[in-house]
C-alpha cells in the first residue's frame, strides 16, 4: 500500500472514531452503499479522488448527492474525499474500510463476525454452484445480495449479513475468498486483533486451539482470532497464516522439501 493511501486511511479512520456511537449499523450500511454508488458513477469518482479539486466543492457535491443520508455518513465521505489517495481504486478501498469498521464496531461481545465470515467462505468454497452464483459477473448485484440474505437470515448476525451483502455486490475484481479475507482482516483490526488461519490434518481440541492462539498472541503482541481449517492432505503438523506471514510446520511441506533436497 502506497504512503498516500496509508495516510488517507488513517485520517478517515480518525474521523470515524470521532463519530463514536453516531456511526451505527445503519450508517455503516449507508457508507458501503455510497461506495457502490460512487464506483458506478465515473465522473463522481474522478472528482472525489482528484487531489487538485477544491475540498469545499467536494463537500458540496457530497451533501447534494447524498442529501438523504445521515450526517455521519456524509462526514465520513467528506473525510475520504478530502484525503489524498494513490488511485481511484484506493479511494473505494477507503470507503469500504470505513463502512466495514462502522458496522463491526456495533457487534456485541458474544458475536464473532470473523468466525461467521469464515464459515460463510468455507460453505461457498465447498459448493461450486453457490460459488458461481455469487461470483459470476452475469448475475445482478441485487440478486446476489438477496441470496446472501436468504442463506444467512437467522443464522448470522446483522453485521455479517450487511458486510457480505455489500461484498457480493461490489467485488471489484476479487474472488469470494479474497473478499471475505479482506473484510475479516478489517473487522479483526477494528477490534485490535489479528486473524490467523490454522490448518491441521485433524480437528484441534479447544485446549489445543487456545494454546495456539496464546502462542501467536505472545509472538505478535495482539489478540488472535483463529480460523481453523481441517485438511487431511497436510498429513500432520500445523500451518499458520497471518496476513502475509506463513509458519508452515506441516508434514507434507517437510516431505516436499526433503524430496527437493534428494533431487538436487
Amino acid at each position: 500500500m502506497r504512503s498516500a493511501t496509508r495516510e488517507a486511511l488513517a485520517s478517515t479512520r480518525a474521523v470515524l472514531a470521532d463519530l463514536g456511537g453516531a456511526a451505527d449499523l445503519a450508517v455503516g450500511a449507508e457508507i458501503l452503499a455510497a461506495g457502490r454508488a460512487i464506483a458506478g458513477a465515473p465522473q463522481l469518482l474522478g472528482l472525489l479522488s482528484d487531489p487538485t479539486a477544491d475540498p469545499a466543492g467536494k463537500k458540496a457535491v457530497i451533501d447534494r448527492v447524498f442529501a438523504d443520508q445521515s450526517a455521519a455518513t456524509r462526514a465520513v465521505l467528506t473525510a475520504v474525499a478530502g484525503s489524498r489517495w494513490s488511485s481511484h481504486e484506493d479511494l473505494l478501498v477507503g470507503i469500504e474500510d470505513a463502512g466495514i469498521r462502522a458496522i463491526a464496531a456495533t457487534a456485541s461481545t458474544d458475536t464473532s463476525i470473523e468466525a461467521e465470515l469464515f464459515s460463510f467462505e468455507s460453505a461457498v468454497r465447498s459448493d461450486a454452484a453457490l460459488e458461481l452464483a455469487l461470483g459470476t459477473k452475469l448475475g445482478s448485484p441485487s440478486e446476489k445480495s438477496s441470496l446472501v440474505e436468504r442463506l444467512l437470515g437467522g443464522k448470522a448476525s446483522a453485521q455479517t449479513i450487511a458486510i457480505l451483502s455489500h461484498l457480493v455486490q461490489q467485488p471489484r475484481g476479487r474472488r469470494i475468498g479474497e473478499l471475505v479475507r479482506d473484510a475479516s482482516r478489517i473487522v479483526a483490526d477494528q477490534a485490535g486483533k489479528l486473524v490467523a488461519t490454522v490448518t491441521t490434518a485433524t480437528p484441534l481440541s479447544d485446549g489445543q486451539a487456545a494454546r495456539v492462539a496464546r502462542g501467536l498472541s505472545e509472538r505478535y503482541g495482539k489478540d488472535i482470532s483463529i480460523n481453523h481449517v481441517v485438511d487431511p492432505s497436510v498429513v500432520g503438523g500445523v500451518r499458520v497464516q497471518i496476513g502475509g506471514d506463513v509458519i508452515d510446520g506441516t508434514v507434507s511441506t517437510r516431505l516436499s522439501e526433503l524430496r527437493l533436497q534428494l533431487a538436487g
